[in-house]
């Protein structure tokens, strides 16, 4: 039976280390998504009570430019509505309960 040497040295670090981000990158885009996030919510605080009563845990899509919502008891359904009418926007899934959380930790 042949052995096998064990002189092989795991690379330690990024894949390519070359394609980081800078520190200034990072930030300008974490602030970009908060502010993104910011003009979501807007939309959200003002469609929850009335939707919360009737379409409570629905899955909820915010294309902020324009205010439009869709919304859904699926969530891919949700999804492909925005989809449809907004393909090239960013868009923001929620969900319509008391924090707008649609995941679980």
């Amino acid at each position: 039976m042949t052995q096998l040497s064990s002189n092989h040295t795991p690379r330690r670090g990024r894949v390519f280390p070359e394609r980081q981000l800078s520190p200034e990158e990072k930030a300008r885009r974490k602030a970009e998504d908060e502010v993104f996030y910011q003009r979501c919510r807007v939309v959200f605080d003002r469609v929850k009570p009335e939707l919360i009563k009737e379409h409570y845990d629905w899955f909820i899509v915010i294309e902020p430019e324009s205010g439009c919502y869709f919304i859904d008891p699926n969530e891919d359904i949700a999804r492909q509505k925005a989809r449809e009418k907004y393909s090239d926007k960013m868009r923001l899934i929620m969900r319509l309960n008391e924090r707008g959380a649609s995941g679980k930790i």
